[in-house]
């Protein structure tokens, strides 16, 4: 049973009777006119899922965004990295699993990757914390860039998490440094890294594997300082006000394309990543292929200098807006 945001009970309408006249021609094979009302059917269906999409709020992103059955890190790299050696551990305190790093082979080119994992199930989402990482995540994964610009290579990250975890005994073991450590690996390296928004990119926990040459977003993710919850809590005491917070922060790949806080939007298939998971998948991989390509020319000092301009344009347009 696929799951349906509320607003998309007009086509969850129309696949349930989809599904019942698919079963009953299957069990009455050669019902007549079967094949025509359900080819009837399914043009209903796309059409009325076109319609949605086409107009979809900050809000209605969001929660497309968070949907259960989006393609997480794990399932990127079953997809397009091989040879996938995964590196545990942060050498000071422990392994955390919200965030996935390793070593492996992208189309042929050796990479670094990294990737906040939330979890598919239950079991999984509580062993990866939904994707909050702790200070060792961080710490991990500043170990992983150091790797990689040790032996030269590209830096993938899959950015999917609500924020850092907040915990008292994350505090207790430096979260802030830690992100703020995490970040200034990212803008340091002298190797081109590439940032996908493939979900929620939270606050201070996104941004410490994102402050990359590149950042792209998938069409229907999020990127923002704070969920849309949390800055209604703050702006208005009332979480209910998320749907205003979420139109007014501006958090959608479209709103952020225009403010030149991303590099590009990545297409999903119609209806979101979660329905075809595997053509969203491949979408990803060649954005990242040709944007590694446009990149791999570049000397260590101009990647660094490009990368600097890129972030510092940002926070000019910001102070200027």
């Amino acid at each position: 049973m696929r799951f349906f945001l509320d607003f998309e009970k007009p086509v969850a309408d129309f696949e349930a009777k989809l599904a019942e006249l698919q079963a009953l021609a299957a069990a009455q094979s050669g019902v007549a006119g079967s094949s025509d009302e359900i080819a009837r059917l399914e043009a209903r269906a796309r059409s009325s899922l076109k319609d949605i999409y086409a107009k979809l709020t900050p809000w209605q992103k969001t929660q497309v965004a968070r949907h259960p059955e989006r393609p997480h890190c794990s399932d990127y790299i079953a997809r397009l990295i091989s040879d996938f050696v995964p590196l545990a551990g942060d050498r000071k305190f422990s392994e955390d699993a919200a965030i996935i790093a390793g070593l492996g082979r992208f189309r042929g080119r050796s990479i670094a990757f990294l990737g906040h994992e939330k979890g598919a199930d239950t079991e999984a989402r509580l062993k990866h914390n939904f994707g909050m990482a702790r200070p060792e995540g961080y710490r991990k994964a500043v170990r992983l860039m150091d790797m990689a610009e040790r032996f030269s290579l590209p830096v993938i990250a899959l950015v999917d998490t609500p924020g850092a975890f907040p915990g008292i005994d994350a505090e207790e073991r430096g979260q802030a440094e830690a992100i703020a450590r995490s970040t200034d690996a990212c803008l340091g390296l002298g190797v081109p890294n590439i940032a996908i928004i493939i979900g929620e990119g939270g606050s201070g926990g996104a941004i410490a594997i994102a402050a990359a040459n590149r950042v792209l977003m998938l069409e229907h993710s999020i990127y923002s300082v704070i969920s849309p919850e949390g800055a209604a809590s703050i702006l208005w005491r009332d979480s209910a006000r998320a749907q205003d917070a979420a139109t007014a922060m501006k958090i959608t790949a479209q709103d952020l394309k225009r403010l030149g806080v991303i590099d590009a939007i990545i297409a999903e298939p119609l209806g979101g990543a979660h329905r075809e998971p595997q053509k969203a998948m491949d979408a990803v991989g060649d954005e990242i292929s040709r944007h590694l390509a446009a990149l791999e020319s570049l000397n260590v000092e101009d990647i660094r200098r490009l990368r600097r301009e890129k972030f510092l344009a940002i926070g000019r347009a910001a102070l200027s807006s």
